[in-house]
């Protein structure tokens, strides 16, 4: 971490990565395979962070090795259309609810920019609403943080953000139908988009009920409003449809990532075909990539989805998470604070506070971040990884065996023991 420091801002290439919020020293990986991955010291940890998400499968899954290699033999970039890219696009297509068309970028962060470029472009208007606790990623628009009052303009999370630029973004809670609607139905009709995580996975796992998400289908249809469901995290982990799959409602358009590159950088944003005709060269909508459907990633991607389908891995997985709940939910419980394990399918988090899991951000205590720094630390000395942020989700993958949910389990038990809860 010396030498990474010297070369590169906090010597990551993505800041959580720094250890910032649990402090210590980051872990510096060599290799992983199965559920686990080894650091440069030689030391095996148990991972459930999985690289973020992407890696449904494990660590260098045969399958995704050998679509990987296969493909890189006849060439790794064309700069034009390819076989792989085609075969992907068509799977998503029949695969995700209301996707007719998709377009393939190579981050989470350009499928949303652009996703929010065509929204605008395709009904001629400006402003857009996100949610606070919702990430979708590093663009200027989108790093804004909610104000006070019912309704408020977002001011830039981020320095080296002019305010100008988010300046036609709206910030709205989580959770609360009244809000939502009260300014669809006054000012609906200047709105382009509302781009929502429908699992929000990045500020803790805020699961929705239900009824808020078919309130916001029903409220931007009625003012005309482009819905954007951004499934990078959820799409393909949830279900092979997605959180939309899963609740029955199907977006205007849909950000993906994560799983369909197999591990590799992508990203893939798509919809009806009336809105994506916008798309240049159809449309007036610029969007573009040098490696946007690169024929690696794209092969890598179609290996991940065809194995999950082969395998019912999407069953499977759901299954792992509700051992995982069953082994956590008593240990959880016997620890000295509140604290209680939330799921959605392979996705998991610990919420360290008392009364119910929240579901905005606006009800996240703030306390949880210092409970969850000597748990973290316990559980990495214990062989365990998890993420290094108290506010960041866990992820299982076909590749977590009960044994590996059982070393979870006990080494939670032993460090909530040596922190004087009971054992």
């Amino acid at each position: 971490m010396a030498r990474a420091e010297r070369v590169m801002p906090g010597g990551v290439s993505s800041p959580v990565r720094a250890f910032r919020a649990v402090g210590g020293t980051p872990l510096v990986l060599r290799s992983g395979a199965g559920a686990e991955f080894e650091d440069v010291d030689g030391k095996r940890y148990i991972d459930f962070v999985c690289s973020w998400g992407p890696l449904i499968l494990g660590h260098a899954h045969p399958e995704i090795l050998r679509a990987i290699t296969e493909t890189a033999a006849r060439g790794t970039s064309f700069g034009a259309p390819c076989e792989q890219e085609i075969e992907l696009a068509e799977y998503l297509t029949s695969s995700y609810p209301g996707l007719e068309q998709v377009r393939f970028v190579s981050s989470g962060t350009e499928a949303t920019m652009s996703a929010i470029r065509v929204a605008r472009g395709a009904t001629g208007r400006d402003r857009i609403i996100k949610f606070s606790g919702c990430y979708h990623g590093h663009a200027d628009h989108l790093l804004v943080a909610a104000g006070s009052g019912l309704v408020t303009f977002g001011r830039p999370s981020s320095a080296g953000v002019p305010e100008a630029f988010i300046r036609e973004t709206i910030v709205l809670p989580l959770d609360d139908e009244q809000r939502l609607t009260d300014l669809l139905r006054r000012d609906g009709d200047k709105i382009a988009a509302v781009i929502i995580e429908p699992v929000p996975a990045n500020n803790g796992l805020l699961l929705q009920r239900p009824e808020f998400l078919a309130t916001l289908r029903r409220e931007t249809a009625r003012a005309g409003t482009i819905l954007i469901f951004d499934e990078v995290i959820s799409g393909f982990r949830l279900a092979r449809g997605g959180a939309a799959e899963l609740f029955g409602i199907t977006p205007d358009l849909a950000t993906f990532g994560k799983i369909i590159g197999g591990g590799l950088p992508v990203g893939a944003f798509g919809g009806r075909r009336d809105l994506m005709r916008h798309l240049a060269p159809l449309g007036g909508v610029y969007q573009a990539g040098t490696l946007s459907g690169n024929a690696v990633a794209m092969a890598a991607g179609l290996a991940a989805l065809r194995t999950l389908e082969r395998e019912n891995g999407w069953r499977r997985l759901d299954e792992t998470g509700r051992q995982l709940e069953q082994l956590l939910t008593p240990v959880l419980a016997r620890a000295p604070y509140s604290a209680q394990l939330v799921r959605a399918g392979s996705l998991f988090w610990m919420s360290l506070q008392d009364g119910a899991a929240p579901r905005s951000a606006e009800a996240i205590d703030p306390a949880a971040a210092e409970r969850y720094r000597p748990l973290f630390h316990a559980l990495l000395d214990g062989g365990i990884a998890l993420a290094p942020s108290a506010f960041e989700a866990g992820f299982l993958s076909l590749a977590h065996t009960p044994a590996h949910l059982e070393r979870l389990r006990d080494a939670l038990a032993a460090a909530f023991a040596a922190s004087g809860g009971a054992a």
